[in-house]
């Protein structure tokens, strides 16, 4: 079977909620000779995004999107520990990550936190439904080192507290000290420049590239 196949085997896995399946395409990913992060990037990923845009079109519903959830931790159970001797790029700064407060999606934030952490960033992780008040605390207690916020929010009500995280984070003075990329489905570039946040990314791969390439 080849590389290519074996991804589509890791996808197929996530997008029918196949548990069980999901933890042995994995191994047998690794077997073969893929990466940790091919198998999240070129397999789960791929799988997560097809689960998120079938759910955004009302194809599938909140059960569905849990069991591919479950699916998903069987295999970072496998690949997490592998991630820690593959990870790249020390050094590049602390990744605040969170998905706001009235949002509990948190699929996506867990994969871009994972895919941060394997390259470099030491990752605080907030959880899911984080008020501002957390957030705009979490980085003061950080200030002084590199720092990057993740926030994302699947819901358009939710999105709208990431121009309240940018003010708040304005009014106590922390705005300078800490670079802010936001994501989710309907989170876009215009948004980002509206807010005055410094970026947005369209997956986790993605995500883990703008962030390196934002905190240079």
């Amino acid at each position: 079977m080849s590389n290519q196949e074996l991804l589509d085997k890791l996808r197929d896995a996530i997008v029918n909620q196949d548990i069980n399946g999901c933890a042995a395409a994995t191994q047998e990913a690794l077997d073969a000779g893929i990466g940790a992060v091919e198998a999240i990037e070129g397999g789960l990923s791929v799988g997560m995004k097809i689960v998120g845009d079938r759910f955004e079109a009302a194809e599938i519903y909140l059960p569905q999107i849990m069991m591919s959830a479950k699916a998903m931790n069987a295999a970072m159970e496998i690949l997490t520990p592998i991630l820690a001797e593959e990870k790249t790029g020390e050094g590049v700064g602390t990744a605040i990550t969170y998905v706001q407060e009235g949002d509990i999606h948190d699929i996506g934030h867990r994969l871009v936190s994972t895919m941060l952490g394997a390259n470099g960033f030491n990752i605080i992780d907030l959880g899911v439904d984080i008020p501002n008040d957390s957030i705009v605390e979490e980085v003061a207690k950080n200030k002084g080192q590199k720092l990057i916020l993740v926030g994302s929010a699947l819901m358009t009500t939710s999105m709208l507290g990431q121009k309240d995280t940018v003010e708040m984070l304005k009014e106590e003075g922390l705005r300078d000290d800490v670079k802010i990329m936001f994501g989710g489905a309907p989170v876009s570039d215009s948004w980002i420049e509206e807010i005055g946040a410094d970026a947005t990314a369209e997956n986790a791969a993605d995500a883990a590239r703008v962030a390196l390439e934002i905190m240079k």
